[in-house]
């Protein structure tokens, strides 16, 4: 008497590698959207770090030169030299990370305690570069 026994191959069904392919896609999708998000707040950061900077070397500038708030620096056009350079109070003019652009006072003026020197246009009401909290500036 001859006996067939079932055998089962070795392998992976179509439906199962279909599965297989669809988690994959699903995490490195959840992968893209949490390193844009991680994107997006480092840039913001970054961006703000620039101004604080930024704020810092005036509030330096005007320290070393006797200036009080609300004052104007010297050198018109050429304030940036002043105030960034090499060996100066910054080494480059600053650069927001996420694309944006600076306007504001804009190293023209000693500003008051609480005030920002210069702000980020990117952004909207959510996502800006601004800082939250300027009561120390």
């Amino acid at each position: 008497m001859k006996t067939t026994a079932l055998r089962r191959r070795a392998g992976m069904t179509l439906l199962e590698l279909t599965v297989v392919i669809l988690v994959l896609l699903s995490l490195i999708g959840i992968l893209f959207i949490g390193a844009r998000a991680w994107k997006k707040g480092s840039d913001r950061a970054g961006c703000i770090l620039n101004v604080r900077n930024s704020q810092q070397a005036i509030r330096s500038y005007a320290n070393m030169n006797t200036l009080n708030p609300g004052a104007t620096i010297p050198g018109g056009k050429n304030r940036e030299q002043v105030i960034a350079g090499s060996g100066l109070f910054m080494e480059n003019f600053p650069t927001c990370p996420g694309g944006g652009s600076y306007g504001g006072q804009e190293l023209t003026t000693i500003p008051n305690i609480g005030v920002v020197l210069m702000a980020c246009n990117f952004g909207d009401s959510v996502n800006n570069h601004f800082p939250s909290n300027i009561e120390n500036w």
